[in-house]
């Protein structure tokens, strides 16, 4: 009797080779099973065959691997006969790594694709087996990542079809204006991401008009001009990050949450961090709030005349501005306070995402013996460390783009302002990051002592406006929802769309994303989520009419900024932010 399955034409003996290979692969599945005593619907090996259970954890590991290789070599011996494309390992969503066409349909190209996926399932899945606790499991699986991402085919002249080819194109052009991008960014200390030429801070980045009114060794307080007739008689404080400039709330012209505020009738002040220099590399956290939110709050009431001000907080401005107003209410001195508006804010650290993964005992040990009495934190190794957050986005894609292709940067703003770094006061930085990430300690009453008082958020009793963004990777919008129960009263959170900046800067004008209410804050946030109504479109002018809301009416726009003591100094945005962190 003949075997139905032998050829009689090259169609048919391909098939063949097809139907073997599966075979083989079957029969040696069939082999794995019964020697690791894995049942049909995958009960767990024998322990007649593994005694222990770490090492018949690693044995099944081991076993599954060489399945999984086998089924790789397999689907490459049949993709070179056959023609087709067999893939193995797939690719995860969003990867643009791989997106020219030949690495799917040049055997070799796609070869070391699948290879490298196949190595990096393989890394992730023995990190995700490893007999830790869930903390030192995703620092594995972190610093995992950072080897899995580095060791890229795309990341090699040599593996890279794109590189090749423009290597080709250009006669080599391509690699030597690439050397020469990496010889000026080593000089630089950092990788080049944007076309810096296309950017002036003052020119055409924060240009909303305003006057520096007053400043001290940390801060510059800037006053807005109104474009209104009539401004709200409450005015509003904005508090950014000290770890960025400032000017990521007023990137440009049609794109600056200043300037809305401003043309929605608020009377805006603004502080402008300044870069740690050595003259002030002795800076307390204290000294933070002191010489930051705190004097600027007596000041803006002493120039408005106003009893009460608006404040707003962005990340650790937020968490700055927080303690800040516990100060206050520890001092009986929060009725300065009408709202405090929290935009992607953490004030619990308990689950901090990624970036809580990247300090330890050990680490904030070390920095408090080394910068913990003064000294700086530069800026350059703050800004790498939330690029390995996401290093094939931040780091190897203009790793490939600017010295293996020799390619210019593109101009984007919001990666202009993001490699303008911001450099920190060593004590400042130590105690924030053993109080916060370390101990999370902030969220506890009573449990820190700031500006000599202790500190209990619970006491601040204002209404406060929680914002977080979904697909934040800084700070987790369920981390953000805890502060709901740890700060103000009749509090309002909505959940932006998009991350830690596009959520927040996102001009109702461009009609882009959305934002998620619920006005039930009882339950756990995946269900807020679930009962969450999505609206289209920009968050802003929900904050507007809720700031509204609370405020006391509106009074005629002052001609001139400043009063007598607190007198202009220089046009916004001031020098402070214009000034280069080393």
């Amino acid at each position: 009797m003949t075997d139905p399955r032998l050829p009689t034409n090259a169609a048919e003996y391909l098939e063949s080779l097809m139907y073997s290979g599966q075979s083989v692969l079957r029969k040696f599945d069939d082999a794995l099973v019964s020697a690791a005593g894995v049942g049909e619907n995958g009960e767990e090996p024998s322990r007649q065959i593994f005694p222990f259970g770490l090492i018949a954890d690693l044995q099944r590991e081991q076993l599954r691997q060489i399945k999984e290789f086998w089924r790789f070599w397999n689907s490459a011996f049949l993709q070179a006969f056959s023609g087709g494309n067999h893939p193995v390992a797939e690719l995860s969503k969003g990867d643009k790594r791989f997106k020219d066409n030949a690495w799917q349909m040049e055997p070799y190209y796609d070869l070391l694709k699948q290879a490298y996926l196949l190595n990096s399932k393989q890394l992730y899945d023995f990190v995700d087996n490893a007999h830790v606790d869930d903390k030192t499991k995703l620092q594995l699986k972190f610093y995992a990542r950072q080897y899995i991402d580095a060791m890229s085919p795309a990341n090699f002249p040599a593996t890279n079809p794109e590189v090749i080819r423009k290597a080709i194109e250009t006669r080599s052009a391509s690699l030597a204006d690439g050397m020469r991008n990496l010889i000026e960014d080593v000089r630089k200390g950092r990788i080049t991401r944007v076309d810096e030429a296309a950017f002036e801070v003052g020119g055409n980045l924060a240009t909303t008009p305003g006057t520096v009114i007053f400043e001290n060794e940390l801060i510059q307080l800037i006053q807005y001009t109104p474009q209104t007739a009539d401004v709200e008689k409450t005015p509003l404080l904005m508090v950014p990050p000290c770890i960025n400039k400032y000017y990521l709330l007023d990137l440009g012209a049609g794109n600056s949450l200043v300037e809305y505020a401003v043309a929605q009738g608020q009377h805006v002040f603004l502080i402008s961090w300044r870069s740690a220099v050595p003259e002030i590399g002795h800076l307390t956290w204290d000294d933070y709030l002191e010489k930051g939110p705190l004097q600027a709050i007596d000041i803006v009431r002493e120039i408005t005349g106003s009893e009460k001000v608006h404040a707003l907080g962005f990340c650790v401005g937020g968490t700055i501005l927080s303690c800040a107003a516990a100060v206050l209410a520890a001092r009986q001195q929060q009725d300065r306070l009408a709202t405090i508006t929290l935009l992607t804010t953490m004030l619990d650290f308990s689950d901090t995402g990624e970036i809580g993964l990247l300090i330890d005992g050990p680490s904030v040990a070390l920095r408090e013996a080394t910068i913990g009495k003064g000294g700086i934190l530069p800026g350059k190794e703050l800004a790498f460390t939330f690029g390995t957050l996401r290093a094939n986005d931040l780091i190897w894609r203009y790793v490939v783009d600017s010295y293996l292709k020799g390619a210019t940067p593109d101009a984007f703003d919001l990666l202009y302002w993001d490699s303008d770094s911001v450099s920190l006061p060593g004590p400042m930085y130590c105690w924030y990051t053993r109080n916060a990430y370390l101990e999370n300690n902030i969220k506890v009453p009573g449990k820190t002592t700031q500006c000599g008082v202790p500190v209990d958020l619970s006491k601040v009793q204002v209404p406060v406006y929680l914002l977080a963004s979904r697909e934040d990777h800084i700070v987790p919008w369920k981390t953000a929802y805890r502060s709901r129960g740890l700060i103000g009263n009749n509090p309002r959170f909505v959940l932006a769309a998009s991350g830690h900046v596009a959520g927040v800067i996102n001009p109702p004008a461009r009609n882009k994303r959305s934002h998620w209410l619920n006005d039930d804050l009882g339950s756990e946030p995946e269900s807020w989520f679930e009962n969450a109504t999505q609206q289209p479109g920009s968050w802003w002018p929900d904050w507007i009419a809720w700031m509204k809301r609370h405020s006391s009416g509106t009074i005629p726009a002052p001609t001139q900024p400043g009063n007598a003591q607190y007198r202009p100094t220089e046009p916004a945005p001031g020098r402070y932010v214009k000034t280069k962190s080393n």
